[in-house]
């Protein structure tokens, strides 16, 4: 019997978002982000938070924001904060105690200052191997995200190479979101990962490509707005529904109510409870 997974409200597509660094412009990136519905993940370096009063030199472009700016920023429904090495390395050209310690202190820092448990990560320039791939998961990271993309809306089998869809400068960026918007899903769920940096933005005087996006993409019924620890939270759980060898007895051993298709049915399983599918 067919059986697929469905996000929460039974819903087929997810989307989510993640930028690096904490920098001045994820300021406006995250009025965008929550006037549009989207929600999405900010990748920090702790130990690279510029001190309070810093006086960009003029036509400064990367401006980090300070520890108070970063928290008070990030401290909203919908945005998750992770990790982004604390110095921001290249993690694979490091041994492993300081690789270690780069994922380790950031985790720590952020979770003594917003009282949370952090455990993503976007890997400093995008780049990693196994060795940080295995170090990282020693330090409880349970996701961690690349740059190299994947434009076909899988949701990904190795979380600590996570590939996003696209970066907001892709020249087919308002195609992909057309195609995932209008895509008729009948059997696994998708997902439109969005990654980048918001300085770009100035940089390249294009506000208006996240501001056109945000709003095409944004307040759909049939998508799922989350953060990256939701949506791997999320399927985390449904991968420990247990089923009868017919394929008609379920239990949700989870804390997480899921939702999910057998036969083109839609069923809600409740935490701790079991489900008899009568033919």
């Amino acid at each position: 019997m067919d059986r697929w997974m469905r996000f929460p409200g039974f819903k087929k597509k997810a989307f989510t978002m993640s930028y690096d660094d904490a920098v001045q412009q994820d300021k406006r990136l995250v009025e965008i982000m929550l006037k549009n519905g989207l929600k999405g993940t900010f990748n920090i370096c702790t130990e690279r938070f510029v001190p309070e009063g810093t006086k960009f030199p003029e036509g400064q472009i990367h401006r980090r924001m300070t520890k108070k700016e970063t928290y008070e920023l990030f401290n909203k429904e919908g945005i998750e904060i992770a990790v982004h090495g604390c110095n921001h390395p290249r993690l694979e050209a490091l041994p492993d105690n300081e690789c270690a310690y780069e994922i380790l202190q950031d985790r720590t820092n952020i979770e003594k200052e917003t009282g949370k448990i952090c455990r993503g990560m976007a890997y400093p320039y995008g780049t990693f191997n196994e060795k940080v791939k295995e170090i990282a998961k020693a330090c409880g990271i349970l996701y961690a995200r690349g740059i190299e993309c994947e434009p076909n809306f899988a949701i990904s089998n190795d979380w600590l190479a996570l590939k996003p869809t696209c970066h907001h400068n892709a020249p087919n960026l308002m195609d992909l979101a057309k195609e995932f918007v209008e895509m008729n899903v009948w059997d696994e769920p998708r997902m439109f990962y969005l990654w980048g940096h918001s300085f770009e933005f100035e940089a390249n005087n294009n506000w208006n490509v996240i501001e056109e996006f945000a709003s095409f993409m944004g307040k759909r019924e049939d998508v799922w707005y989350a953060t990256n620890i939701e949506i791997f939270e999320y399927i985390e759980a449904y991968k420990r529904l247990r089923v009868s060898n017919d394929g008609k007895i379920y239990f949700n051993p989870t804390s997480t109510t899921l939702y999910f298709d057998v036969h083109f049915k839609l069923y809600e399983l409740k935490p701790g409870e079991t489900l008899v599918i009568e033919e």
